[in-house]
């Protein structure tokens, strides 16, 4: 693939900051790399927890998929699209916007037009709960230890939370549920996509991951998916993501 340039992308109850040992590690492969902060969640996510950003709660999945299509607006080249969990569904989006060569879904979130499984349900329903109404969301550490942080242990978990938590807009949850924009047409010819799942995501297993890969239906367009064997939702941090941005990177080498 001759992209040389990559857009990293946060998913939801983290933000840009989450994405700095990738940066570097496709720097150094040669690629230009770009790590934009969803709308609201742009700072030292300590200082986001102490004084929620004003545009946070009012920011919703459109201005996070349109924020990121601002940027690559500007660049000299259509890029590489990877994201992480309420972001692996902006990668599926800007696929289908044709806004990108290639995108990667890690541990993504489903289009509206996909059936989450009740683990899944159980995990997310404190976020988008209704009841709440524009309040921010911020996961205890015990939420965190639970959804994001499974394969350390509680004290390492409290050390994560306090390095890379941030309070989340339950817009952009509700409305991946409620807005026909969060859909995606599967019948549409794509650019290759690449589904990544973590054995031990608490959030979205492996086998849904590989559920939403399988909707893909034109036959012509590569939708490829890989399970990484005792890897949480945290896959992208915890301890061995370098096997993974390998295995991405060479993926991406054997697209034409």
């Amino acid at each position: 693939m001759k992209t040389k340039t990559i857009v990293l992308i946060h998913g939801l109850f983290v933000n840009n900051t989450s994405w700095a040992a990738w940066k570097s590690y496709f720097e150094a492969k040669g690629y230009t790399v770009h790590t934009p902060a969803n709308p609201g969640h742009d700072g030292d996510p300590a200082q986001l927890r102490a004084n929620i950003h004003p545009e946070l709660t009012k920011t919703g999945f459109n201005d996070v998929v349109m924020n990121i299509v601002k940027l690559i607006d500007t660049l000299p080249e259509k890029p590489i699209v990877i994201g992480h969990s309420l972001a692996g569904l902006v990668v599926q989006k800007l696929v289908e916007m044709d806004k990108a060569v290639a995108g990667v879904s890690l541990d993504g979130a489903p289009p509206k037009n996909v059936f989450a499984p009740f683990d899944t349900i159980k995990v997310v329903l404190p976020v988008v709960n209704f009841f709440k109404g524009n309040s921010p969301f911020l996961g205890s550490k015990n939420w965190y230890h639970h959804a994001f942080f499974n394969n350390y242990t509680k004290a390492e978990s409290d050390k994560l939370f306090d390095s890379i938590a941030v309070p989340e807009s339950r817009k952009i949850a509700r409305d991946t549920l409620l807005t026909s924009f969060a859909n995606i047409d599967f019948k549409k010819p794509h650019q290759p996509l690449l589904f990544i799942g973590g054995e031990k995501d608490n959030i979205f297993s492996a086998q849904f991951t590989q559920k939403i890969a399988s909707r893909y239906q034109d036959n012509n367009s590569v939708t490829d998916f890989k399970a990484f064997a005792g890897r949480s939702h945290f896959l992208c941090g915890e301890d061995g993501w370098e096997e993974i941005a390998d295995y991405i990177l060479g993926w991406l080498e054997k697209q034409k």
